[in-house]
C-alpha cells in the first residue's frame, strides 16, 4: 500500500510539471501592444511585449508575419515597458503610421543579470509564440540594435533555418560563422561614426557574407553615431523588404 501511494504521488508531481502555464483571463487585444510573460520549466523566464495586428483573429485561418525584436543593453531589467524606448515597440507605443502594424511583434526583455541575449532562451520563447498564435512560419523575421544587433547575429548564426530574413543594427559577431548565414537575406545597418560599437564590426561581417556569396545589403550611414536605428526603423522600406522574403528562398550556399 505504501509503495502504491508513493507511485501515485510521483505521477501527480510529474503531471503538474508537464501542465502548460495558465493564461490570464483576458486574451491579447488586436491593435494594441500589451505586456505578457513567458516561463518554461528549463527554467526560461522572459517578459516580453506582444503586438497583434488590428485584424488578428477576424479570419481564423489567416497567418501573420512575425518580427522578433531584440533591444539594446539600456533596456535590460525587470520593467518591460523600457523595451518601448526604441525600435518597433516604440513605433507601436506611439501608434505611428508604420507598416510594422502588419506584423505580430514580439519584443522580449533581457534580464539585468544576463550579459547579452541567450539563443536557447530565445528559441524557447519563439517555440511558445509559434504554438499560441497564428504565425506564418515561413515569414519570421529577426532584428535588433546594439546588444540586440549582436544577439541577432548570434541567434541567426545558430538557427538560420528559423528565419526568413534578418536586420542587425550597430552590432557584430564572429565573421567565421557567416557561411551559416549564406542562404539568408540580410540587411545590415551601422553609423560610421559610432563611438560605442565600432563600424568595423559590421564591415567585417558584411565582408565575410559577401565572400560566402550571401544576399546582403549594407546601409553604412556617413557621420552617424550609435543611433543608426531610428531612421532605419522609421523607413517603411525595411518592413517591405522583410515581407519580400520567405524562408527557404535565399541564395544557394557558397561552396
Amino acid at each position: 500500500m505504501i509503495h502504491h501511494w508513493k507511485k501515485s504521488l510521483a505521477a501527480l508531481a510529474l503531471s503538474c510539471l508537464l501542465l502548460p502555464a495558465a493564461r490570464g483571463a483576458d486574451e491579447p487585444k488586436p491593435g494594441t501592444q500589451e505586456a505578457e510573460h513567458f516561463e518554461k520549466q528549463v527554467p526560461v523566464k522572459l517578459d516580453y511585449l506582444l503586438y497583434l495586428p488590428a485584424d488578428y483573429g477576424k479570419d481564423k485561418d489567416k497567418k501573420f508575419p512575425l518580427i522578433m525584436f531584440l533591444h539594446g543593453s539600456g533596456e535590460s531589467g525587470s520593467d518591460v515597458n523600457k523595451v518601448k524606448t526604441h525600435g518597433p515597440p516604440k513605433l507601436l507605443a506611439r501608434n505611428a503610421d508604420s507598416p510594422v502594424k502588419q506584423f505580430i511583434v514580439v519584443s522580449p526583455q533581457c534580464p539585468a543579470a544576463r550579459q547579452g541575449w541567450n539563443a536557447f532562451h530565445l528559441n524557447a520563447l519563439l517555440d511558445d509564440i509559434l504554438a499560441k498564435y497564428n504565425v506564418d512560419q515561413d515569414r519570421v523575421y529577426l532584428t535588433g540594435l546594439s546588444m540586440g544587433g549582436f544577439g541577432t547575429w548570434e541567434w541567426a548564426s545558430r538557427n538560420s533555418d528559423r528565419f526568413a530574413a534578418i536586420a542587425p543594427m550597430c552590432g557584430g559577431g564572429n565573421p567565421a560563422n557567416m557561411r551559416r548565414l549564406s542562404t539568408l537575406p540580410i540587411w545590415v545597418f551601422h553609423g560610421d561614426a559610432d563611438p560605442t560599437v565600432n563600424v568595423k564590426n559590421s564591415d567585417d561581417m558584411v565582408a565575410a557574407l559577401k565572400a560566402a556569396n550571401a544576399d546582403v545589403k549594407y546601409t553604412r550611414y556617413p557621420g552617424v553615431g550609435h543611433d543608426c536605428w531610428t531612421r532605419s526603423y522609421n523607413n517603411p522600406e525595411l518592413f517591405e523588404w522583410m515581407l519580400s522574403h520567405k524562408r527557404g528562398e535565399g541564395k544557394t550556399p557558397a561552396k
